[in-house]
């Protein structure tokens, strides 16, 4: 069954117990990058593999996000400042032992050329033991990410031909 988070603000992404932050550069321009983030919710599936099911609710205000494994959120949009960030908090999950998650994604311009250089900060509370395991678990998240904005790059270079 789902519980209600808290309802934490934009300051626990540098306040929270747990931050797990990741960065990498891709081809792309800033503007694409966004738009995948925060326009084509529902496409998410397509290139973060993690994700089975990804749509906005509220209207435009808030996702419903369902993860392998059967993990449900239901977020709200924290900031939407296009093209440089995106941000949203998870208000209830099915995750036992998790009170609090926000992801913050930071978008910049990166070297010479019209790439990105994205960063992703995962801040979240929750009991000791589920703490532990994310720290644990640091590597896998990170290689998620990695593979995620790999094949969004790879996705957006594809839609651009």
């Amino acid at each position: 069954m789902a519980h209600r988070l808290n309802p934490v603000g934009l300051d626990f992404v540098a306040s929270a117990p747990v931050r797990l932050v990741f960065a990498r550069e891709v081809s792309a321009p800033p503007e694409a990058v966004y738009g995948a983030l925060a326009d084509d919710v529902t496409g998410w599936p397509q290139w973060f593999t993690a994700v089975t099911l990804c749509r906005p609710t509220g209207g435009g205000t808030g996702r419903e996000v369902r993860l392998k494994g059967g993990t449900r959120f239901q977020e709200s949009i924290l900031a939407a400042d296009g093209p440089e960030r995106y941000v949203y908090r998870v208000d209830r999950a099915n995750a036992p032992g998790l009170r609090a998650l926000v992801e913050e994604w930071r978008l910049s311009p990166a070297g010479t050329g019209t790439g990105t250089r994205v960063q992703w900060t995962f801040a979240m509370d929750g009991a000791a033991p589920l703490r532990g395991a994310l720290k644990l678990g640091r590597a896998g998240l990170g290689r998620a990410f990695k593979d995620a904005v790999v094949a969004l790059d790879k996705r957006l270079a594809s839609q651009a031909a």
